[in-house]
């Protein structure tokens, strides 16, 4: 079952991650949409900031998946400007653990949920 989340960024210049290789690129509506729309159909993005996390000794390789590495090849993303912020709706069958997940790596914390729905 899929849901469908209401996502504005309020102020689209600031909606930057943490580390500029792994951040959101995007200016206007359309390509914020396309950059969270690859974000949760690949797993490209978590393998990214998979790599860069430190890695505990003790860590088994074969401990099995990590349920933050989800993708969802049938997610849809579409964006619009909105004044000066963006509103991005995103439909997917991924946990909202997984997309408020990608979010932070993409935008950090300039982000806001504003609404969920079945889709």
């Amino acid at each position: 079952m899929s849901t469908r989340y209401f996502i504005r960024l309020p102020d689209p210049e600031q909606a930057r991650g943490s580390d500029a290789e792994l951040s959101f690129t995007a200016h206007g509506a359309d390509g914020f949409a396309e950059q969270l729309q690859a974000a949760l159909r690949s797993d490209a993005l978590y393998e990214r900031w998979k790599t860069r996390q430190p890695r505990d000794e003790d860590e088994d390789a074969d401990e099995g998946s990590d349920p933050l590495a989800a993708t969802d090849p049938g997610a849809t993303v579409s964006g619009e400007q909105s004044d000066l912020s963006i509103d991005l709706v995103v439909t997917t069958a991924l946990s909202g653990h997984v997309l408020k997940h990608r979010l932070r790596i993409l935008a950090g914390s300039h982000w806001e949920l504003r609404d969920v729905r079945d889709a």
